[in-house]
């Protein structure tokens, strides 16, 4: 849709950086990172706990489903959260230095996000516990569905907006799911005009716990601009300071990305 709707060609204008970033953050969340939270998961578990191995297998397919909602979007929304804070900050920089918005930078991140991600940890402990391979294999599905839209660059929500006859359905929609207007905001370059709400709508699948904690912002529009202010004004970063920091550092002014460095925001912009 992203091609159809000629959005790609006219809004993703991503440089050779973007792409090593994007593509080598994308191979490794799927051949290390995830494999190996679930590999080691279940040595642990069979060393530590095997009497509970299969615990939760009598479970009927939705108590399931509700877990690993607790279990892996919750504690995703508050990763995601505490990501936007100093310490963790150069972790998650990544995702939001990208100057378009596309389901490629769906997994832009550091690799070390992902790696002490806790919900992909917990989801190896329930899949040790019992939790059917089909049921977390069903529910990654409708999840990456619901991000990969949330970061499209074909807004699919926008047209739905004007049929009056969905007002009451995207009233709900917008308020229990990740959608392009509500996450876009998330990665607007600036607050400043209403709109952009880059601390937070943190929500990945369920955009509930926004409301549920405090963070949502709704207003059906999308920001002119998203990325960060630090490489408008600086360049980008490199794309292995971005995926391998803290283990690899740079010397850019301005950045977050080595020790004792910071974020660069409005603030220090005015």
């Amino acid at each position: 849709m992203e091609v159809i709707s000629y959005r790609y060609r006219d809004t993703v204008h991503a440089t050779s950086n973007d792409t090593k970033l994007e593509l080598l953050m994308f191979l490794s969340l799927l051949a290390i990172t995830q494999p190996l939270a679930i590999l080691v998961t279940g040595k642990l578990g069979h060393w530590l706990a095997p009497q509970y191995k299969g615990a939760l297998a009598d479970w009927p397919w939705w108590a399931m489903v509700g877990l690993l909602i607790l279990v892996d979007d919750l504690t995703q929304y508050w990763w995601h959260r505490l990501s936007h804070s100093p310490l963790l900050w150069p972790l998650h920089r990544a995702h939001h230095s990208a100057q378009y918005m596309s389901i490629r930078i769906t997994f832009r991140n550091n690799f070390f996000y992902y790696l002490m991600m806790p919900g992909l940890w917990l989801a190896g402990c329930l899949l040790y516990l019992g939790v059917g391979g089909i049921v977390y294999a069903l529910y990654v599905v409708v999840k990456l569905f619901v991000i990969l839209g949330a970061h499209c660059a074909w807004r699919w929500d926008e047209p739905l907006y004007r049929i009056r006859a969905l007002r009451p359905l995207m009233w709900v929609l917008e308020r229990t799911i990740s959608t392009p207007a509500t996450h876009w905001a998330h990665h607007a370059i600036t607050n400043d005009d209403g709109i952009g709400h880059y601390k937070g709508n943190y929500g990945n699948l369920l955009f509930i716990w926004d409301l549920i904690f405090g963070s949502a912002h709704i207003t059906r529009k999308y920001p002119a601009q998203v990325g960060l202010i630090d490489d408008q004004l600086f360049g980008q970063e490199r794309w292995y300071h971005q995926m391998f920091y803290p283990l690899l550092q740079s010397r850019r002014e301005h950045t977050a990305l080595k020790f004792g460095g910071r974020a660069y925001t409005e603030e220090n912009a005015s």
